[in-house]
This record gives structure tokens, sequence and C-alpha cells, in this order.
């Protein structure tokens, strides 16, 4: 028999980004704010002290921040004629865990989101016509407008110390800044990183070949800052060790570094770690939650009552809790009919290795997770999708994140792959090599979704999610488009040679390789509850007091990093609920 906690006015499932900016956002407002989090605690300190933070071995072979997938994974299969089999190992993707999530081991590049792509079925429709759109894809528009996040956008760059430079502040245009950004009200908090040698030569080329290149904008503070909570962050270092590791610096925005020191001095937030959550409970209606189960650190189940529930875990944990719990309809792909699941998505990542002369030094194992030069000259509206046949697009950027010899050295095609005739190749090459990379879109298809696996359950004897996922024509069309651009680049900056992978038609998913953790959709916003499970405001159509956040509420995979967009939607969702549900709780959007 389950064990009966205190009620608390809301309970928050999951305690990375989304579930540190509720808790702090919903306990200055007053409310008792209780945070489950399924895995241990975790701190700058001891955690990410020098020298356990440089452990290559620790962080990038044994993935020391990255979910146990020998207590709960998910399965994966190409379609549904397919049997789904465990994702076993890390590969494509890479859920975190602990206090800080994802967040702990993110890169750090904080972009926003093109106003349209929050209206993309209408702005295709007003372009080029519906007949555009092919029969496989559920294009649909989000329910909420770019203007109305953007003052969350701001909140959230202002909070993580995002270095940059503005391209478009209230419409007027800045030189130097990102020309097909959308407006801003303001500059970012900081100035953009020192460009490293590979940001240099792809600056040049880009703008030599009649591109617009901009500094990335990077959660990676270019000076010491503090932010709006108090929180104070050092300059980067560029040791090299963002993406897959805590940050030793106080340099990289995180829950850690940029809200919990503030958030943890207040008496109405409490933390408990190692509770697995298993279910949102709802009352006798199923219309209203009345808080959740879970199962603590002794293997014991717990439930713990709540006026309001938020869903704040990694995508993926956050749809299954609500197939788990009979929350909204499961999606039927025979049918069409249901929404959770719907919408499933990812994104498709490219990459190209420049091997440069030995006059050319690169310095790879130098860098900052965020730090980079970019174009965008074919994402969103920035150019004609009509000749090539395609929905989406991207960015392409030259990045410098660091690298070192555990995590994997890129040699030239023909390089011995052993011995001393691999280690005269890395000699020549190491000091020498660098990186550009597209990054783009993944629309929604009606064969792609997530549900419930019939066969596996985790330790926890729950099922499995099931994810049903595969590359698209549309898509590798969009991945073939951008190859030809970076084989482009990467001549332009001068390499002698490439080497990488880029997708192609005929490519399927392939869960081994590292892909991207950039997984989207399955419990997509919108302003029909035909198409939609969440409200613009986050909100349940269901279960009012429900409030689910994370790239699952995404109604399609955007091509930039999705962390700036979740994060302006927790702070949109936050501001919504203290100024308007918290005075009339119910149904935000009433149809």
């Amino acid at each position: 028999m389950a064990t009966v906690e205190k009620p608390v006015d809301v309970v928050i499932v999951g305690f990375g980004w989304t579930g540190a900016i509720m808790a702090i956002e919903l306990a200055q407002a007053g409310l008792n704010v209780l945070a489950l989090e399924r895995g241990e605690d975790a701190a700058t300190v001891p955690n990410w002290a020098y020298p356990k933070v440089v452990d290559e071995i620790a962080q990038s072979a044994r993935n020391g921040l990255l979910q146990n997938l020998s207590k709960t994974t998910v399965t994966i299969r190409h379609s549904k004629n397919d049997r789904a089999a465990p994702y076993r190992q890390i590969g494509s993707f890479k859920p975190g865990t602990g206090v800080g999530g994802a967040g702990i081991h993110w890169s750090g590049v904080h972009s926003r989101v093109m106003p349209e792509e929050l209206r993309l079925r209408s702005r295709v429709i007003e372009r080029y016509g519906a007949s555009f759109i092919p029969d496989d894809l559920s294009l649909q528009d989000w329910g909420v407008a770019y203007d109305e996040l953007e003052p969350h956008f701001d909140r959230f760059e202002y909070v993580c110390g995002t270095s940059g430079q503005a391209g478009n502040i209230q419409g007027r245009k800045i030189e130097g800044g990102n020309p097909f950004e959308a407006p801003r009200s303001r500059e970012f908090p900081l100035p953009p990183l020192t460009n490293p040698p590979t940001s240099v030569l792809f600056a040049k080329a880009t703008r030599d070949l009649g591109y617009h290149p901009y500094s990335l904008p990077a959660a990676n503070a270019s000076r010491s800052y503090t932010n709006p909570y108090g929180c104070r962050l050092g300059p980067c270092n560029f040791c090299g060790f963002c993406s897959d590791y805590g940050c030793i610096n106080y340099s990289k925005a995180s829950p850690q570094t940029t809200i919990l020191p503030s958030l943890y001095r207040m008496p109405n937030f409490a933390l408990r770690t190692n509770a697995h959550v298993l279910k949102v409970n709802t009352d006798s209606s199923g219309k209203r939650a009345t808080g959740v189960t879970y199962v603590d650190a002794q293997g014991r189940e717990v439930e713990q009552p709540a006026t309001m529930v938020i869903l704040a875990a990694f995508h993926l944990h956050n749809v299954r809790l609500m197939l788990s719990s009979g929350i909204g309809e499961p999606y039927n792909p025979d049918t069409g009919d249901g929404t959770v699941g719907r919408n499933f998505c990812y994104q498709i990542l490219n990459s190209v290795n420049l091997f440069f002369d030995e006059k050319t030094y690169i310095n790879q194992f130098m860098g900052s997770g965020g730090v980079g030069q970019a174009i965008e000259d074919f994402y969103g509206d920035n150019f004609d999708h009509g000749p090539l046949g395609f929905i989406g697009g991207g960015v392409i950027w030259g990045r410098q994140t660091g690298n070192g010899p555990v995590r994997g050295i890129p040699l030239p095609l023909g390089s011995p792959t052993w011995g001393s005739g691999w280690k005269a190749a890395v000699k020549e090459n190491f000091l020498h090599t660098g990186r550009i990379e597209s990054q783009t879109s993944n629309m929604a298809y009606r064969g792609c979704y997530l549900d419930l696996d019939p066969t596996y359950r985790d330790a926890y004897g729950a099922p499995l999610l099931r994810m049903t996922l595969n590359w698209q024509d549309n898509d590798m069309r969009v991945s073939e488009f951008f190859g030809q651009k970076l084989s482009e680049i990467g001549r332009a900056m001068g390499a002698k040679s490439m080497s990488g992978r880029v997708l192609k038609r005929r490519d399927n998913w392939d869960t081994r390789a590292y892909q991207s953790t950039h997984i989207n959709g399955g419990t997509a916003m919108g302003a029909d509850p035909k198409t939609s499970v969440v409200n613009k405001y986050l909100q349940s159509w269901d279960v009012p007091n429900l409030f689910v956040l994370g790239a699952n509420v995404f109604a399609h995979g955007i091509g930039y990093n999705p962390t700036g967009l979740v994060g302006g939607l927790a702070y949109w969702a936050a501001a919504n609920i203290r100024s308007t549900y918290l005075k009339d709780p119910g149904p935000m959007v009433r149809l």
C-alpha cells in the first residue's frame, strides 16, 4: 500500500531546466512547491570539480551524466510493421538524468524560433499553396505567436547570461548580428564569445560566398555576469569540456549556475531525489489531477497529493507519463485519431570534418559549447523552397566545441586505423582539423509516433515507451541540399580534404551513431484539441490543473537547438499561470 504524503500546492516531475524555472517562478508566487527528480543530486562542487570534470572516459565514453538504460529505456522501430527493440546503449540521443537534467551536459547554443515556424502550415499554404504539403505530413500551427513569446525568450536569455550580438532590436537592423532574426526587445546580456579558428575561417568563407554569417548566441558567459536571480557566472575559459560535461568554471548556464542557488533559499520549496514517478493520479472523473505516484530510493510506492501537477521531465518521460496515466487519447496512426504520441519528430545533423595544411592551426582541443559562426540563409522564409520541392531548412555553422583522444579523433579518408600509421596520422592532423555542420528540421509525419510497448517493461514493471520513427523523403531532400552547401563552404574555407556524414535518400535512422538529443513532439501544443495535447499555455486540454513542458510540446522538429524555445515556453507558461490560472483555476482556453 502506498504511503501518502502531506499535500502540496504544486508537484513538479523532473528537475532540469523547465522544472527549475517553474519551481522558482511559482515559489515566488507564494505556492508550496515540491520537485521530484528520479536521479541523484548534483552540484558544481563536488560533482564537476577539477580533475573529475575532465574525465573523458567517465563522461563521454561511459556516459556519466546520462540516464541508466538498465533501469528504464525506450524501444525503437522504423515503422509500425516492425518489431521494436530496446535502446540498450547510448547512441543516437543522450537523455540526461539527475538534478539539472540535460541542462548539465548541453553545449549552450541558445536560439529562439522563427515567427513563421510557429504558424508553419498557414505560412506554407500562403506562399506555396496547400498542394505543396506532402500527404504524409502532419503539418500544423502551434497556436501561439512569436510576439507573445518574445518577452519570455528575453527573460530566459538574461537568466542564462547569453552571449551574442543582436541583429534586430525592435525592428531596427543591427550591423554584425543575424540579419534574419525576428525582432528582439533589447541586446543580449553579454557580447559574443571570441571566435576560435574554425569560426574565423567559416565567417570569411561564407561571407565571400554571399551568405550572412553571425555569432551564435551561446549560454557560455563571455564576461562575468550576475543574473536577475542574483546568481553569478564567470567568463568561459575555452577549456573544451562542454558537451557531455558539467561546467567547472560556473560559465555555462545550467539550473545549477543560474537558478538553484536562489531557489534553494526559499522556505516554500522542497526537492526529493531518487523519486521515479510512475503516473499522474486523477479523480473519478479523470478530469482533475490529484497528484502523482512515485517509487522512492528504497523501492517504496509513495503517493504525493497536489493541487497542480507539472510534467517537466525529459521529453520521452513526459510523453510516457501521459500515456501511462491515461490522460488524453493515444494517437492511432491507422485512423489519425488521438493526440498523445502524435507529431513525434527529431532533428537531422550532418557533420563534415575539414583537414587543413600544416600552416593552418585549428587547435581543436580548445573550444566552448556554444561558440561559433552560423548562417541562416537556408532557414524558414529566407529562401525559396518551391524549386527545391521540400518543406523545412536549418542552420549551418562552424563551431569549435573542444575535442580529445577519447571522444574520437577524426582523420582523412584512407588513414590507417591502428598502430604506428594511425599515430602518425593523428600527429599530422590533430592540430589542423576543424568541423562544420548543418542542423535541419524534421517534420511530423503520420507514420512517426510514440506509444506504449506491448512487450517490454522497465525495472518498475511499467511498459516502455515505443518510438516509431524513420527518415522520410522530404527531410532527406533537405539533408542532401544542405550536404551540398557544406561541401561548398568546406572548399571555400581552404580544406585540403573532407570527410564526415551527410544523410541521403534511402538512408534509415541508425540509432547506433550519435545524431542529436533534440527529440521533439508527442504532446504537441496547438489551438485545436483534436490535433494537440496542450493549449497555447501548455495546459492539458483534458486535465486543466496539469501542465506539460519540454520539447515534447513542439508541433514539429525545428532546425534550431531547442533549449531556448523550451526555456522561453516555460517562462511563458509560468507567467500565465501566475497572472491568470491562479486567479481562476480552470481551462485557460475555452472553446
